[in-house]
């Protein structure tokens, strides 16, 4: 398989799929490093330039919720008040407490991020998301839980224990956190340095922990398709080119526009192949994802001659 974006991450992709997709996790530590297109430098830059907010900065903790007053502040702009922005001096505070900051979407907000997986997506044929995880030693940021994707965790800044656990058995599972009376046989228990690529299989339970240092991951996040979406791209396939008349006006036309959109139905699914509805399923998915600017910047269009 040709994947250099994922390549750089996890080594040779053939063995990747092979060995570890959806089976097990893996730590992977590529030559010079799994390299990360944001670090604790940018995020110090997003917080300075006041314009980052609700809902791409969170503050959590593993022991009890944390209120978003508790990290942001309101502003005053143009005589309207507007809540939600995030707060320095209120952020470094609940680091020192032990709390975890959580940046979300980075794709969406930090160009570079949002550039790298772009290609990414690309050669997986899934929406992938960007979250950026900091949390002081010795605590945890979020109790252990599971999540509806799988997970490439590129070691930043700081160390990091990670307790994996066994995956959901059949697919009547939903993401969230996972009761601590009976949990899962663990699978992997490691510590990952800077540089170091943990490979967390999709429905894994798994809790971390700061381990040395201020912990600084970036968590790459690929999606993957449900029932809602296979259910949607049927429907959406089944009625393609069907022209008739939206709004017929009486009975016996209600009756011979269901006549026909079920020879229509019946036509479309005679040849459809499950494997052909994934695909079109996970293009639809990949189609609806915020994509990588593609507008020209006002930069370019002032440089433009007339």
């Amino acid at each position: 398989m040709h994947a250099p974006t994922l390549a750089r991450w996890v080594g040779d992709p053939d063995t990747f799929f092979t060995s570890y997709w959806r089976r097990r996790p893996a730590v992977f530590r590529p030559p010079g490093g799994g390299r990360s297109p944001f670090g604790l430098q940018d995020v110090d830059e997003a917080l300075a330039s006041g314009f980052l907010r609700e809902p791409y900065i969170e503050m959590t903790n593993a022991e009890q919720p944390l209120g978003a007053d508790s990290y942001t502040s309101a502003r005053t702009v143009n005589r309207s008040v507007h809540r939600g922005f995030a707060d320095e001096a209120k952020i470094r505070a609940l680091l020192d407490d032990g709390a975890t900051l959580l940046l979300r979407c980075l794709d969406q907000w930090h160009r570079p991020t949002g550039a790298v997986l772009a290609e990414l997506a690309e050669e997986l044929q899934r929406p992938v998301e960007a979250f950026f995880f900091v949390t002081p030693a010795g605590h945890q940021g979020l109790p252990l839980h599971r999540d509806d994707a799988d997970v490439l965790v590129v070691q930043v800044a700081g160390r990091k224990e990670w307790q994996v656990h066994e995956g959901p058995a059949d697919g009547h599972w939903g993401p969230g956190s996972v009761g601590r009376e009976r949990p899962p046989a663990q699978v992997l228990r490691t510590t990952v340095g800077p540089g170091d690529v943990l490979y967390l299989p999709r429905g894994f339970a798994h809790q971390a922990t700061g381990d040395e240092g201020l912990s600084a991951h970036l968590s790459l996040t690929i999606r993957e398709i449900a029932l809602t979406d296979l259910c949607r791209s049927l429907q959406s396939l089944s009625l393609e080119g069907l022209g008739l008349a939206p709004r017929p006006v009486d009975d016996e036309a209600i009756v011979a526009s269901a006549a026909e959109v079920l020879a229509h139905v019946r036509a479309r699914l005679a040849g459809l192949d499950p494997e052909e509805l994934v695909h079109r399923a996970r293009r639809a998915r990949l189609a609806a994802a915020p994509g990588p600017r593609s507008a020209l910047s006002l930069t370019e269009l002032a440089a433009k001659k007339p």
